[in-house]
Order: structure tokens, then sequence, then C-alpha cells
């Protein structure tokens, strides 16, 4: 009898440890993007424009590894987290300044009726929900604004992150992010906030936001031969070329950004705008605040559904310290082999006229940069084409 009641108990318990393991889940997930890409038009270590013929990874998304997963806590309430590494696959360095998860690493809890807090390093909430409607979230780097001074291809990611996001209510959703600067007396120095909301109704969605990071340190972040750029904030900062890069002593970057999107069978069409502005202090090296006005559109068309094609152009205007102008035409195609592989094609065109900043602070005639892969060029044309592979698992 005794005997049957220790089995009866043994059985109780592995019962209950196993819906309690089922109700917990960790996942192992990554992607690996790399391309043969051509290049003209790119300045050389001698200054001078050459053309560059290479592996470049990470055209249309980052390649990266990660983990996440969720515990279920009872009561509809769940504990997430996410750790999620990038890394240069043609030399298997860390990405996002050598952080081991450099591109994401939170943890939270969830609630379908609450919604979801995460604290951690975090994409901000205008990434999360205005730039799933732009030609960027569908082929990357090269649809992408010159320089990325809007932060449209998610240059910048935020540490110390204290994030909300809304349940979806009828289409609506919002979300609001606070990051602490951390700087013991000056509770605003480097400092991040963002809020941004979107509504989806049938094919037509709609979302807007702001994003603001305040510098701690202008002076240390002064561009000038010997020290660093920016690097007193909990944010990154978008500085991939020469387009923004004479601005990394910003004390402040303000972005606004709206998206419009429709989707009418296999056409997708999305509009977008967003004002960035670089505003100085008197450590920046520059005196009045840069502003870029961004306008951008895209159309796509499923060929089949295997195979996606779309096109993309986006307007760039300097004004406030420079006079820039850059126009910047796009072209893709991207075909799936299966649900995990695909191969893809994209090529881009930008021209620069008027006049910018310089890191040694002198201002110089434009010169192209295509998206964000801090290619520099000497001259006002740039040309980038790249065929890739890309894998999910």
């Amino acid at each position: 009898m005794k005997r049957l009641a220790l089995s009866t108990l043994s059985l109780a318990l592995l019962s209950v440890t196993g819906v309690a393991h089922a109700q917990s889940s960790v996942t192992l997930y990554g992607l690996i993007d790399e391309s043969i890409q051509y290049a003209h038009n790119t300045v050389d270590a001698s200054g001078k424009n050459s053309n560059q013929v290479g592996l470049v990874g990470g055209n249309l998304q980052g390649n990266r590894f990660g983990l996440k997963g969720t515990e279920d806590l009872g009561g509809g309430l769940k504990a997430i987290f996410q750790l999620e590494n990038g890394f240069d696959i043609n030399s298997g360095r860390l990405g996002q300044g050598g952080k081991m998860f450099g591109r994401q690493a939170y943890v939270g809890l969830t609630n379908d009726s609450f919604g979801t807090v995460t604290l951690g390093r975090q994409y901000d909430p205008v990434v999360d929900l205005v730039q799933p409607l732009t030609a960027d979230n569908y082929f990357g780097s090269t649809f992408t604004t010159p320089g990325d001074v809007d932060n449209n291809d998610n240059s910048s990611r935020t540490n110390s992150a204290v994030k909300y996001t809304s349940p979806v209510w009828g289409g609506f959703q919002f979300e609001g992010m606070y990051a602490f600067g951390g700087v013991a007396g000056q509770t605003g120095s480097g400092q991040t906030w963002s809020g941004a909301a979107t509504f989806a109704t049938g094919p037509f969605s709609v979302a807007a936001g702001y994003f603001r990071a305040n510098n701690g340190n202008t002076l240390a972040s002064r561009t000038v031969a010997g020290t660093p750029g920016w690097n007193g904030s909990t944010s990154d900062g978008t500085f991939d070329n020469q387009i923004n890069g004479a601005y990394a002593a910003a004390k402040s970057i303000g972005i606004a950004s709206v998206a419009a999107q429709y989707v009418a069978g296999p056409f997708t069409a999305n509009v977008r705008y967003s004002n960035a502005q670089y505003k100085p202090d008197a450590n920046s090296g520059f005196g009045s605040t840069e502003k870029f006005h961004v306008i951008g559109a895209y159309l796509g068309y499923q060929a089949t559904p295997a195979m996606l094609v779309g096109v993309g152009y986006t307007y760039t205007k300097a004004n406030g310290d420079s006079s820039a102008t850059y126009h910047q035409a796009s072209i893709g195609g991207d075909y799936n082999l299966s649900k995990r592989t695909d191969i893809y094609l994209v090529g881009a065109y930008q021209h620069a006229s008027g006049q910018q900043r310089a890191s040694d602070g002198t201002l110089v005639n434009a010169g192209a940069a295509i998206g964000s892969y801090g290619y520099n060029s000497a001259t006002s044309s740039q040309e980038i084409v790249s065929l890739g592979i890309r894998h999910k698992f």
C-alpha cells in the first residue's frame, strides 16, 4: 500500500513539474545576411574616390543571434526576456561597438489586458511603431535615409531604458520610454525619452512618434582629432558617415517621425516624413541647430508568393547650420527559396548638392553617402549594388 501511495505521489509531482515546464519557454534564434557588394565613389585611405568590391553583411537585416523566453506566472501575467547579439559575419567581431548583447538586452512583465513593461537596452518606440511602415522594413539599409540622420535604419538603441507597450485596442497601440542618465546630481544628463502611437484598420496603417536623446558631455564628444564622437548619452546616436558626423557633439538630438501605409492586393505603398534636429551648446563646435527634413516613399509589388520587388525614393534637406540636399533612389528584389532562406538584389543611387559641415568644423561641398553603410564620397554621387543571401533560424 505504501509503495502504491509513493508511486501515486511521484506521478503527481512529475505531472506538476511537466505542466510548469510547459508554461515556460526559451527560444534560440538568429539571422545571417551576407552579400557581394559593389560600391562606386567611396573614399579610400588616401582620401580619393575609388570603387570597392567585397563581402558586406547585414543589408536587409543586421546579423544576429539571441535568446528570448517567457514564463507563465499565472493570472494572465508572464515574465519575458530577450538577449540579442549583433556581429560582423566577415570578421566575427561583435557589433554595436563591441557589446555582447548590443542589439537588445531586457527583462520585463507582460499581460494581455494591461500591456508590457520592459527594462534594459532596447529599441525606442519610434523604431517599434513607425519604422515598420517605411521602405527600410522591407529592404533595409539600401532604402534608408542618407546617413540615417533620423534613425530610420535603427542605428541607435537605448541603454537603461524603461518602456511601456500598450495592448492593441481596436487597432490602436502606443508606447512610451524613458532612459535614466545615471549621472549623480544631474538627473537629465544623458537621458533619453520617446513616445509613439500607431493605428491600423483594414489595409491602412498610420504611425507617429518623437525621440529625444541628450548628450551628457558635449566637450568630450567634440569631433576633432584625438577625441571620440557622441558618447555622453544613454542612446547610441546615429553617426554613420559624413552627412551628420560633424554633429556628434550636439547637446541633444530630437527626431519627429510620421508614416502611413496602404496595402491593396499585391501592392504595398507607404510615405513618411521626419524632422531631425541636432542642437548645440557652447562646446559643440557648431553654432546653429542643424535640421534634416526627410521625405520618403516606397512601392512594393508581391509578384508571386515567393517574389517581392520594390522601389523607393528619399529626399533629405539640411538647413540651419548647413544647406545640403540629398536625392536617393533605390530598387530591390527579394526571392524566397524556402520559409527561412531568401536571395536578394538591391541597389541605390544618391546625388548630393549644396554644402555640409565637415568634422574639422568647416563648410565643404556636400558629398554623397548612401544609407547607413558608412561609405563617404569625395564627389556628389554614389552608387551601391548588393547581391546577397539571408538565412533565418
